[in-house]
Formats: C-alpha cells, structure tokens, sequence
C-alpha cells in the first residue's frame, strides 16, 4: 500500500488527487490550513480506511517539521509527497500599492515555493533512506506564459519547476523521482465564474477548461506508473491552451 501526503486536500484539486489515489488503494494523509470541516468531507469521500488529517500553515517554517513527523508517526514511511497547497492573489503591478503588492509577494512565495522546498528537503532525504519515494508537484501555465496580473504566483510556480528539476538531479540515484503537473484553468469551486466567462473558454481548444479529475489522473499516474526516466518532467494539463 502506497502511503501519501497531499497538501491543499481540503477542496478542489488536492480533493480530487486524494480521491484519484484512495481509489487505487492508497492511504492518504490529507493536509488542510485552517478548514477542517472541507478536510472531513474530503476524507469522507475517500475509499479504504486509516486515512488521517494533519493541519499546518506551510508558509510557516517553524511548522514544516512537525508537519512531516506527525505524518511519518502515523504512517510509519511516506511514499510520496504531493505539493499541492497554493494560493493566488491579484496584485497587478502597474497599479498596485507597493505595501500591498509586497505583502502578496512575500505571502505567496512562503506559500507556493518556501513551504513546497521545506516540505520537500524532508521528504526527499526521507524517501532516499528508504531507498525509493515520488514526489509531485503541482505548478502552473503560468510558469511559462507569465500572469501579469499575479507575478508573484507565475514566479513561485516557476521557481518550483525549477526547484523540483534541482531534487530530480540531487536523489535519482537515490530511488527518488521528482515530477510537476502544470494545469491551466480547472474548474474547481473558486473558480466556477471565471471559467465560463466566455473570454476564458475562447482561449481554450477544447472548448472547456480542465476537471480537477483530469488533473487527479495524471497525479495518480505521476505517482504509481510513471517509469522512473520520467523524473524531472513537467507535465503540461491545460488542453492545448498554452503550448511550448
């Protein structure tokens, strides 16, 4: 049995990768920020038994240790390590404050980036002394095509690709992989209005945006098929919206 980690797990995609992962016999532990009744339901939801919820602030750093103690307390070994937890904040630079724009800034790499890296300095030398381990992590089209309306979150999202990239080199030989999933839109609760805006649907071949499902599946392939030469990959989720 595959023992997991997934960060964000209360809604939406961290929902959906939990949900994707319990179905093909994982158990999972289900991280959350602040809303345990959403982390309740996601556990709910899943199949199989043992599944546990554990809460932290991962833009804190004092509070990634005891984050992945409680975890391997619980579960004895972790197997993989999905980073999922992020947020997203408008902070347009051309008309911004500079007090309020630093503070989205400061947040959000804390967030998006500090607390992925310090969650992944531990599981990553954890998984190589037990000799094999994945660890995934959920990045952005923004990474590449850039969010001039949220510089901060296409930054951190593209620092993590490079940062999981950097893991990938540092414990191949360890037995550990590293991969990123990119999605474009998905069609997650907080987004529900955004996505039907026609002008977000032109921008989209298949003319819908991605299910936090979709997203899931490649997740869960990520973590229980994908040969281990694909270790250090970015995986592009966005329906041809954005190609490179």
């Amino acid at each position: 049995m595959q023992q997991v980690l997934v960060t964000g797990a209360s809604g939406g995609i961290g929902r959906a990768i939990a949900v994707s992962l319990a179905e093909r016999g994982a158990r999972v532990a289900l991280h959350y920020n602040s809303d345990r009744t959403a982390a309740e339901e996601t556990r709910r939801a899943l199949n199989g038994a043992g599944h546990i919820l554990c809460c932290a602030d991962l833009s804190d750093a004092g509070a990634i240790e005891p984050l992945w103690r409680e975890v391997t307390g619980a579960f004895r070994r972790v197997d993989a390590l999905i980073n999922n937890a992020g947020i997203y904040d408008v902070h347009p630079p051309a008309t911004a404050e500079y007090a309020a724009w630093n503070e989205v800034v400061q947040r959000t790499m804390a967030t998006n980036l500090l607390g992925p890296a310090r969650l992944s300095f531990f599981a990553a030398r954890s998984m190589a002394e037990q000799g094999s381990g994945r660890i995934v992590n959920i990045s952005s089209r923004g990474a590449y095509r850039g969010e001039p309306t949220a510089p901060a979150y296409a930054a951190s999202k593209a620092a993590l690709n490079a940062l999981g990239q950097s893991f990938a080199k540092a414990f191949a030989s360890k037995g550990v992989q590293v991969f990123a999933v990119a999605p474009g839109w998905v069609s997650t609760e907080r987004v529900a209005a955004h996505v039907r805006d026609p002008v977000v649907l032109a921008d989209q071949p298949l003319g819908r945006v991605a299910s936090p499902e979709e997203v899931a599946k490649v997740v869960a392939f990520c973590v229980l098929d994908a040969p281990a030469s694909l270790t250090g990959a970015v995986l592009d989720v966005n329906g041809a919206s954005y190609l490179r």
